[in-house]
């Protein structure tokens, strides 16, 4: 049951291949998630399978899974230290800015008086409009400032978000605060640092303070590729925005997020046992050292999962053996206590020379989630292939991925990756007939992010149709 090492070539599905997989997507609404809990996360180990083939090295994906459970209603949330970073440069001129402006006033108003606001413009020159200060009974004045906000120059988005993250340090050192930078831009970065990496970088040294940034992209000529890089570098969630009349929804979706933190500044480290190889993570970034493998998250939400995917080469163990695959140790900060915590979990299999026994003790869900994250791994190297002007390569590419996942999704009839197979052939033959447009590449890029980050408060992109829009989330 090997996993394709490349995409160069259509791959070969054998019956030890397609064990990967289970027999039927069927939806996940765990309880964990949905009833309020005084415990701020759950943590687990799992795998694709219970039961592994006996007598081989195989492949496998192991998921470790933090599920962020719902505050009580009557618990209090973590205050906030949020920093609106704002572009006003000549493009947002008319309808973008009114709009971004009344978003904020919006994200404002869901603040609590004991929370941190500031804001930070940008264009050709960097202005802190609203210096740190808590909400208090300052929101009337916070307001008449943010109204008075205009356009004019060119845009300076490294300078505005290194500034927004001068604002979060000025109360960085009172452990209560959850630290959250939201950045609005219409633009390319054409004044200071303005590549992707150097965004990037920026966004893995925020996140090392505890700071993540959400970048929201609005219309069609901002850098989908800047914004989404310091969003993922900083764990933060990314958005696109074709239409200015969507910031207030995604607004809204973002703040039910901030809101609903319950643990932050998470470090996962996962023990394999001799005869298990980890081969590497599959979407998120992460470390593997030998037997060893280690991923951060900066902050987890309430009622959201977080997950990361590992795939493995199994040990070879005899029919009827069982084994511990994966143990797993996540320390973490209590964001509503205000204090250090520690969880352990691990995974077991048993080993069969059935195949059929193998095949039934599937993890659905599991199976869909690495589908959808492989897609989206897949997708990022096809925009690289359009970008090189190989559109045929770049179709190819999905095409492989999409016929691998139909005929396995076809052997185990599985609803929820034949699905996306069928998504993905959709877009693999729009990639050959017309390129990837720019609108195509934004919400690719946007859709891609948010299925590496479990980004649950939206289908993330927001086109002008609003069939995409992020639905409102309770927030307290």
């Amino acid at each position: 049951m090997k996993t394709p090492a490349t995409h160069k070539s259509p791959f070969a599905i054998t019956a030890v291949a397609l064990a990967l997989f289970v027999s039927a997507f069927q939806p996940f609404s765990p309880s964990a998630l949905s009833a309020p809990s005084s415990e701020p996360i759950k943590f687990r180990v799992e795998l694709d399978r219970s039961v592994l083939p006996a007598d081989t090295a195989d492949r496998a994906i192991v998921k470790i899974a933090i599920d962020g459970c719902r505050l009580p209603r009557t618990g209090e949330r973590p205050p906030v230290n949020l920093s609106i970073v704002l572009d006003r440069s000549g493009s947002m001129g008319g309808e973008k800015i009114q709009q971004a402006k009344a978003a904020a006033i919006e994200a404002l108003n869901h603040l609590d008086n004991g929370d941190i606001f500031s804001l930070v413009t940008f264009d050709s020159r960097v202005e802190t409009l609203i210096p740190a200060v808590r909400v208090g009974s300052n929101r009337s004045e916070l307001e008449r400032r943010i109204r008075q906000i205009n356009v004019r120059g060119t845009t300076a988005l490294f300078a505005g978000v290194s500034q927004g993250a001068s604002e979060i340090r000025r109360n960085i050192e009172d452990s209560r605060y959850v630290h959250r930078i939201i950045l609005l831009s219409d633009g390319q970065a054409n004044s200071g640092p303005r590549t992707p990496e150097e965004l990037g970088r920026l966004g893995a040294a925020l996140v090392k303070e505890g700071i993540s940034v959400t970048t929201i992209g609005l219309g069609l000529g901002y850098d989908e590729d800047l914004m989404a890089r310091l969003a993922l570098k900083s764990d933060g969630n990314t958005y696109f925005a074709e239409n200015a009349r969507d910031l207030a929804k995604i607004f809204d979706a973002e703040l039910g997020d901030v809101l609903s933190i319950v643990a932050r500044k998470a470090v996962v480290t996962i023990e394999f046992p001799e005869g298990v190889r980890p081969i590497r993570f599959v979407g998120r970034e992460g470390s593997i050292r030998g037997q060893n493998a280690e991923l951060t998250l900066n902050q987890i939400y309430g009622g959201q999962e977080k997950y990361a995917l590992v795939e493995i080469e199994t040990p070879r163990a005899r029919a009827g053996a069982e084994r511990e695959i994966a143990r797993a140790r996540i320390a973490f900060e209590d964001a509503v206590a205000n204090k250090p915590a520690t969880l352990t979990a691990a995974t077991r299999a048993r080993f069969s020379d059935d195949e059929a026994v193998v095949v039934k003790s599937a993890n659905h869900r599991l199976q869909t989630e690495y589908a959808a994250n492989r897609f989206a791994e897949a997708k990022e190297k096809a925009i690289a292939f359009a970008d090189a002007g190989k559109i045929n390569e770049a179709s190819q590419l999905l095409n492989d991925e999409a016929v691998m996942m139909d005929q396995y999704s076809v052997v185990y009839n599985n609803a929820g990756v034949h699905s996306l197979a069928r998504e993905n052939w959709g877009a693999a033959a729009k990639i050959k007939a017309q390129g990837i447009s720019n609108f195509d590449r934004k919400n690719y890029r946007a859709d891609n992010n948010a299925v590496i980050m479990q980004q649950a408060n939206a289908s993330n992109s927001v086109s002008s149709t609003g069939t995409n829009a992020p639905k409102p989330r309770d927030s307290k």
